[in-house]
Order: structure tokens, then sequence, then C-alpha cells
């Protein structure tokens, strides 16, 4: 039998009400001995809560009982609404650890019970993660539109279209005579593979979720003392990086996530580039400056025009000692340009961050999904349809790991142990 399980799922005390849940088949049992007869399910009721074992009073709050399995977790739940301080908190806890059957719940553990119950697919405890960790508007968009199950809705689809197309497929082949094995796949079912990869291919070029969450990577970069580190601290708006009038103060990267017009940005100072560098740790920087330079989204190139990475933004630093090259005028002395390399960074970063209320795919949706592509694509091409039937049954396996159908257990104790415990 599943073991029942309770936690505190509101924040931690002293608060104005504490939310405590129990879930599993002794939920009901454990309602009804603390605080009296079931209420009415789904409706909020005033209940004197005692522990059972000496009719001591607990506390005086609202209890709710959900039967299974329309709730949350997809199994009897009761939530009971305290008064939030931090003793009743725990005596309450301390009651419930009591009861025989009973046990607290790890972290994420509701959660998991939903997924398992069918109730959420992996996808949507996916988005329920990011609700959990958002800290920017975004960032809170792009997870709830997960978590109501946008790839899911996709998912369901593409596997009805792949399993239609093979149900047609393998009529052929049971409707061929059996020596004499069709010798292509039929025009219908390449045809109807094509809009398939399409889709799949532009969800999997849109701008990916870990732009959300880790920022756009903007790269400072340029030969040294060039007015990196000066342009890093004013943009971040402190005193980050050092800044000398000695060539090669950098030497090791520097990052720093900002928020500008509620985009997250991560701005990165980088060890200036030259080639007669001799010092072994300015070596080191300018390796690691080259390492940054390829994982860029954005480029500042703070340095000679015919020395720029392609589509590097040029930027004319120290404007107030030199006169104005070609580039962005900039200088963090007069702040002559800083509002309008401001203005110019939000524009770019806008674009390659997920739009809103877009599906936004993370790294594990996108591994997955470039694999049924690929099968799908290779079954369109091929004029086999033994071949093109066996990449048809690859497609819809993976897209069962898509959304957790398959066997993931190391992914799942991965995700669900991030949730906090009462989630």
């Amino acid at each position: 039998m599943t073991d029942t399980i309770f936690a505190l799922s509101s924040g931690q005390p002293p608060a104005g009400i504490a939310v405590v849940r129990v879930s599993g088949p002794a939920a009901g049992g454990t309602l009804s001995a603390l605080g009296g007869p079931l209420p009415k399910p789904r409706t909020a009721s005033f209940r004197r809560l005692c522990d059972p074992a000496d009719g001591l009073l607990l506390d005086e709050g609202l209890v709710l009982w959900f039967p299974g399995p329309a709730t949350a977790t997809g199994e009897d739940l009761a939530e009971l609404h305290l008064h939030g301080g931090r003793a009743v908190v725990a005596a309450v806890l301390a009651c419930l650890g009591r009861r025989p059957g009973l046990r607290p719940a790890t972290a994420g553990e509701f959660t998991r019970r939903a997924f398992e119950n069918g109730r959420i697919d992996l996808a949507q405890a996916e988005g329920l993660a990011g609700l959990l960790s958002a800290e920017t508007e975004g960032q809170r968009q792009s997870a709830l539109v997960l978590a109501e199950g946008a790839l899911g809705n996709k998912v369901a689809a593409w596997q009805r279209d792949i399993l239609r197309l093979s149900a047609q497929l393998e009529a052929d082949l049971d409707f061929s005579d059996e020596d004499d094995v069709p010798h292509g796949v039929s025009s219908r079912i390449q045809d109807g593979l094509a809009p398939l990869v399409t889709e799949m291919s532009m969800l999997l070029a849109s701008p990916p979720a870990e732009r959300l969450r880790d920022g756009v990577r903007i790269v400072l970069a340029g030969p040294p003392n060039s007015g990196k580190s000066s342009l890093f601290n004013a943009i971040i708006g402190r005193d980050a990086a050092i800044v000398t009038a000695i060539a090669g103060t950098t030497r090791d990267k520097i990052e720093a996530p900002i928020v500008l017009d509620g985009l997250p940005l991560l701005l990165i100072d980088t060890a200036g580039l030259r080639d007669d560098a001799s010092d072994a740790v300015e070596v080191i920087g300018i390796e690691r400056t080259g390492e940054a330079l390829a994982h860029a989204d954005i480029i500042l190139w703070l340095g000679d025009k015919g020395d720029m990475p392609p589509g590097a933004m040029l930027i004319a630093a120290k404007s107030d000692f030199a006169p104005s090259g070609p580039g962005l005028p900039v200088s963090t002395t007069t702040e002559t340009g800083l509002g309008e390399l401001r203005v110019a960074l939000v524009d770019q970063a806008r674009d390659l961050l997920p739009k809103a209320g877009a599906l936004a795919l993370n790294a594990r949706h996108r591994s997955i999904l470039s694999q049924v592509a690929a099968e799908l694509e290779d079954a369109r091409q091929s004029n086999d349809p033994l071949i093109t039937a066996e990449h048809l049954r690859t497609a819809r396996r993976a897209l069962d790991a898509l959304t957790g159908k398959a066997g993931v257990e190391d992914m799942l104790d991965a995700l669900f142990g991030a949730f906090c415990i009462g989630k």
C-alpha cells in the first residue's frame, strides 16, 4: 500500500497562515481523527483540531477534503489551514508524525505522485519547477506555458499523426502479397511526415529556455586597455572589475548577472586579446576569452573594426579622449552613449529570448526532439517500408520519453529532488 505523506506546503513560519497537506490512503482518516467528520469535498470547513492521543487542542482553523483521484496528487488529499506560528505548526506536524501509516514527505514527493498518477506529465512537472524558481516575468511566463501542458499537447498531437501514418504503412504491408513487399513508401505517408518535420524544426530553432534562466550572454572583448572593464562596471552599475591604466589588468573572465528592462543578461568581462602575450597567466586568460566568445550571444567589440568577430557590435570606447572612430561612441567618464548602448542591448537580447506566451524548450526537450525529427526525416527519405516503419516506431518511443511515459528514473530523481518539501 502507498504511504501517506504530510508536509508544510506554505512558507516557513512565522506567517499569517500555514498550510499542511496530507496525501495518501490514510488522509481521510487522519483528517477525521484530528477534526471530526469529513467536510463536504472541496469546501472549507472551520474545525477545532485536537491531538487524537490525548484530546488536547492543537489549533482552530480551516480544513479541506479532496477525495481522489481528481486531486492534485491523484490520491486522497487533506489540507489543514492553520495559524502560522512556529509552535502551532510544530505541534501539528509532530501529531501527524505519530499517526500510524504517515510519514513526512520528501522533496518534491507531492508533485512526483501527481506525475506517477497521471495528473501531470513530465514536461508539466518541469514547468512547475520553473515556476518555483522563477525570478523574472519572462521566466514565470515561460514556466507557466510548460506547466499548463503546452508541450504535452503538442506531443500528443504528434503521436496521433505518427500513429496514423504508421497504421497506413502497416496496412500497405499487410495487404501486399507475401512475396511482393512494396518497393517504395506511398507518397501520402511521405507527404504526411513533411509538416511534422517542419513544425519540429521550427520549434527547435526557437530561442531556448536556458536563456531565460541563465541570461543572454554578452561578452566584452578587445585588445588590452581598450576600456572593457570600465564599460563592464558602467553597465552593471558597480565596480566589479579592477580598472587600471596597466595593460592586461584583467587576467580572467568576470561574470555579472543583471536585468535590463526586465530581461535577464549575463555580462562577461574578458582578458585583452593580443598576439605577443608571454605571461603564462595572461595566456590562459586569453584562451578563456576565446571560449567566452565562442559561447557568446552578443559580443561588444572594443577594438579595430578589421579585427572584429562576425556579428559583433562595434564600440568606440573612450570617446572623450580620442576622436570617435567607427562604431557606437561611448565614454564611461561622461556617460556618453551608455543610454544608447543599453537600448541596443535590450533590443538584441529581446530577439534572443523566448517570446511571451511562447513554448520554450530546455536542453532535454531539444535533445529528444532532435532525435525525433531526425527519425522522421529518415523515414521520409526512405523507400523501404520496413525501414520507414522502424523509424516511426523509434520516433514514437522517443516522444514518450519527452513526456515521461518511457523509463527516465534517474532524471526523475534529479528533477523532483530539486523541489521544496511540501510541493
